[in-house]
């Protein structure tokens, strides 16, 4: 064989939930569909770009379904696979098994600095090690005449690197100065790429220009910042990132790098988003071949917006409309949602997540008077005057003025949350 067949994945987030509903049952069926692929394509080798699980406390049933995968993806041995940790990664708990796993052709990192050990015993019939170090491994596989060198940078934060990147406050200077360390880190280990392997670069960062999505939000805070694409290694036939959920290519890198997001959609804000794997086949010397791989594991996000009220939600329901998606709900109304139009609505399509009202006539009557009353008054009146005069009670209200507040962010953001 004079090429290599490789795989591309990341940011599995096993354990991970849609407002408190199980992905359970979606992510193993996702990974049946990822071995079932690597089966069909005759893959040579696996990348796992990090963030496996969703925390650094999986639940066990999660744990349970990343080693079966390690183990289905293997072969016993006659597969490579490599799984670097993200930034949700536990390293420790990611790379547990790793003396067992490096009998069965499986690369576990953790931490950046890690370093591997090459194979005391080298064999045609298995994947093997001839060669490795400090984040960096040569691999080879059966049928395959070049081997592979992978060089691997783990989420790299100051807290993994152990080292205080920048004394600076100023986010410019922070990103310019993490960048260059980056760029340094990633420039040592080029080093060990040879003219006669495939050589491939495989890291989890945030590489500045990317297009990010609201399941990302939450662990921006605190996180590395942006890495400039320039900092990604120059000499690598491939570079696989994880970190964005969106499936894209990164701009103005020096090699073909790309993010090959998320296996399911993990907010609303990628709704409609297609998600895949990447295949390529690569052989030194020469561009790689790419192709995604579109995956039907996952059930689509969609967003239903109910102009004409509960009816029209309800005629949805009976015409089956999007029988097996996850729905964020908007709704207009005149008189607000009972809590047994709720349950009803529940109880009819188990995967209604949301379910967020809008008031019509409210917006009008706050556009017309906000200026002379608060919105809580207006919200108070407009309740009387659709109850036949009931008063709402503080708590309806206080909901009322956090469903406002929350609208009005997203209005200001943007539905795709790509301001992070």
């Amino acid at each position: 064989m004079l090429s290599l067949r490789i795989l591309h994945t990341s940011d599995w987030h096993l354990g991970r939930q849609l407002e408190g509903r199980s992905r359970q049952e979606e992510q193993e069926k996702f990974i049946d569909e990822l071995c079932e692929i690597t089966e069909d394509e005759k893959v040579d080798l696996v990348l796992i770009a990090g963030d496996v699980f969703d925390t650094v406390n999986p639940p066990a049933w999660a744990e349970e379904f990343y080693y079966e995968a390690l183990d289905r993806l293997a072969r016993g041995g006659k597969r490579a696979v490599v799984a670097i940790a993200g930034n949700h990664d536990n390293p420790e708990r990611l790379c547990a098994a790793s003396p067992l796993a490096g009998r069965h052709g499986i690369v576990l990192l953790g931490e950046p600095k890690e370093t591997l050990a090459p194979s005391l015993t080298l064999s045609e019939k298995r994947v093997s090690r001839p060669a490795a170090g400090q984040g960096w491994v040569e691999l080879g596989v059966p049928g395959c005449r070049e081997t592979a060198v992978v060089a691997m940078l783990p989420y790299p934060s100051e807290s993994r690197l152990n080292e205080v990147l920048s004394a600076s406050l100023d986010e410019e200077v922070l990103r310019r100065e993490y960048s260059q360390r980056i760029s340094l880190l990633f420039g040592r280990l080029a080093a060990k790429f040879r003219q006669d392997s495939v050589n491939l670069a495989l890291s989890h960062l945030f590489v500045r220009g990317g297009l990010e999505s609201d399941s990302e939000r939450p662990i921006q805070l605190g996180s590395a910042p942006a890495v400039e694409p320039g900092a990604l290694p120059a000499g690598a036939d491939y570079i696989a990132l994880g970190h964005l959920h969106r499936a894209q290519a990164v701009k103005s890198a020096p090699g073909p790098a790309r993010y090959s997001g998320a296996p399911l959609a993990y907010s609303f804000s990628e709704a409609g988003q297609a998600k895949s794997v990447i295949l390529l086949e690569v052989c030194p010397g020469r561009a790689a071949a790419l192709r995604e791989i579109v995956l039907n594991a996952g059930y689509p996000l969609v967003r239903w917006k109910a102009k004409e009220g509960l009816a029209q939600v309800y005629r949805w329901i009976e015409e089956k409309r999007d029988p097996q998606a996850w729905i964020d709900l908007e709704i207009c109304l005149t008189n607000p949602l009972s809590p047994k139009e709720v349950q009803d609505l529940r109880r009819l399509r188990e995967r209604i997540v949301n379910i967020r009202p809008v008031f019509p006539a409210l917006e009008k009557s706050a556009a017309l008077g906000r200026a002379g009353l608060p919105i809580d008054e207006l919200f108070r009146r407009f309740y009387r005057e659709r109850s036949g005069g009931a008063e709402p009670g503080d708590e309806l209200v206080r909901l009322f003025l956090s469903l406002l507040e929350r609208n009005d962010g997203r209005g200001s953001k943007g539905e795709e949350g790509e301001s992070a």
